[in-house]
Formats: structure tokens, sequence, C-alpha cells
């Protein structure tokens, strides 16, 4: 969990990508870990050469009922090992272990609308872009939007749920 806190350390103090402006204690990182895990839902990481260069996770998309078949994507990659192919593997396994426990959609919800890497990396996983919130974040002394991806999985919004 110290290689994880090392990776979203980076994406707290230098990028928009989270809008989390205070790196979490490692005890506040376990709990999160620990919440997707008791959700049932993946937690993935990237290993390389036998270091942990990302993560990857799905939570609950909202907490309310009607939600339970749309998850969210959340992906951290090193920034020494971004645009290698880590985020992209990662992304594609969740994609398709949410869709094999019946999930039907899958969000990503992307800090800045200059966040290209991330934004290319979602399309390449079959995300397109849903929506766009303008100014909802402030960071780095500057207002921040919010890029709403989605993809469908599975049969999607087709048919009712199993």
């Amino acid at each position: 969990m110290d290689d994880i806190r090392a990776i979203y350390e980076d994406a707290v103090l230098n990028t928009s990508a989270t809008f989390e402006e205070t790196l979490p204690d490692r005890a506040e990182i376990c709990r999160r870990r620990d919440a997707v895990l008791a959700a049932q839902l993946p937690y993935l990481v990237g290993v390389r050469d036998g270091m942990i260069v990302g993560y990857c996770y799905a939570s609950p998309f909202r907490p309310r009922s009607a939600y339970r078949y749309s998850v969210e994507c959340s992906v951290y990659v090193h920034p020494d090992h971004r645009q290698k192919g880590i985020g992209r593997a990662m992304v594609a396994v969740l994609v398709d272990r949410c869709a094999a426990q019946g999930y039907r959609q899958m969000l990503a919800v992307i800090g800045d609308r200059n966040n290209a890497g991330s934004i290319r990396l979602h399309e390449g996983a079959g995300f397109r872009e849903v929506g766009r919130l303008p100014g909802v974040g402030y960071k780095f002394s500057r207002w921040v939007d919010v890029v709403v991806m989605q993809r469908e999985l599975g049969r999607g919004s087709g048919t009712p749920p199993d």
C-alpha cells in the first residue's frame, strides 16, 4: 500500500486528475481499498519488473439502489510509467471483471478537460464522452472541469438485468 500511496501522491500534488488536495494517510488509503473489496469489486495493480507501477479499481457509481448496475473506474499510473500500456491493460481487465459480475455501465469521472492522457486511455477502452461539468473544481489556483465518460458493459441498458 505504500507504493499505491506514492502513486496517488503524485496525482494529488502534481495533477488535477483528482480533486483531492491533501494526500490521505496510509490508513485512509487502506480503508478505501478495503471498501472496494468489501463491495466485491475489483482492485487491480499493475506490475512491471517486480515493481507496482499503477493501480485501478471499480467503485459504486452512486450510493442509491437504482445505480446498483453502474460502477466508476479509477486508474492511476506512476509518472515514469505512463503511456506504456499499463493503464490500458488494467482498465481492460477491470472492464471484463465488472461485466462478468453483471454490471451494465462503467463511468469515468476525469478531473480536468486537459487530462488528455486519461481521456485517450478511456477512449481506447471503449468509453465515450457523455458530458462536461465546467469549473466544478478549484485546484492549483484555477477552475477545473470534469469530463464524464461512459461505456456499456455486457448487454448495457438494452435489456433488464438478470
